[in-house]
């Protein structure tokens, strides 16, 4: 299995800040910059430059560039699945889903989700706050965001199933890829009241940020899991070349 050409420019970009050749702080060079160093299209800059900020490598700033984050400490594992959507992943497991819609709102664009989305501060975007159910129980807690533009009108559905199928019906986004990453947080308050589980009981995190095939981000969300409903398997596959 051959290795994807924004992959090996990330590793490349994480090789040279192991070796202290950026160091914390430091400004990477323009994307038009590294596609000549890389010899590789933007699209694929970008690519890279997505993930390693939303693993927290890298931080984007409005207007100035492009700089190293200070060093961390967590080890970052991928996953590699297809995606199904709550409902299918339910109806296989032969469980009753349903999904609550508790808010909908347009809000403007900030951090950390302006950048993600490649969208410009203060712009409108769709806001989406929602519980995931399995037999009645609660399973997630997510806050979604949207750039309005998108997907106009969509605040105004009274009802959301499948998001990934209403952007694809309804306004022809068709959901090609998804970058998860997850971490363990405490439950507060509010949320543990709506999982229904004590506060400061151990939860799992997961940011996405979703891509159209062209490589255009079109959604970021937050979800909390409750820890003692949910299992996450990590599938690897090994290149024998």
């Amino acid at each position: 299995m051959s290795t994807s050409k924004y992959a090996t420019v990330k590793q490349h970009l994480l090789d040279a800040i192991k070796s202290g050749h950026y160091q914390p702080g430091d400004q990477l060079p323009t994307e038009d910059e590294l596609c000549k160093l890389y010899n590789v299209s933007r699209t694929t800059i970008r690519q890279a430059l997505q993930q390693m900020e939303l693993e927290g490598r890298i931080n984007k700033v409005q207007g100035r560039g492009t700089f190293i984050s200070a060093a961390k400490s967590e080890i970052v594992h991928h996953m590699l699945a297809p995606i199904v959507n709550f409902s299918e992943l339910m109806e296989t497991l032969g469980r009753r889903s349903e999904s609550r819609l508790l808010e909908t709102s347009v809000v403007p664009a900030h951090a950390p989700f302006q950048s993600l989305l490649e969208i410009p501060e203060l712009s409108p975007v769709t806001k989406l706050v929602r519980l995931r159910l399995a037999d009645d129980q609660p399973v997630a807690y997510e806050t979604i965001y949207l750039p309005w533009s998108m997907a106009p009108g969509l605040s105004n559905e009274k009802e959301i199933g499948s998001l990934f199928k209403l952007l694809k019906d309804k306004y022809g986004h068709q959901i090609d890829r998804s970058v998860d990453t997850l971490k363990p947080v405490i439950a507060d308050e509010e949320i543990a009241m709506l999982l229904r589980i004590d506060p400061g009981s151990p939860s799992i995190h997961i940011r996405t940020v979703s891509y159209l095939q062209d490589n255009t981000p079109i959604e970021y969300s937050e979800s909390i899991f409750r820890t003692d409903m949910s299992q996450f398997v990590i599938e690897r596959r090994y290149d024998h070349g």
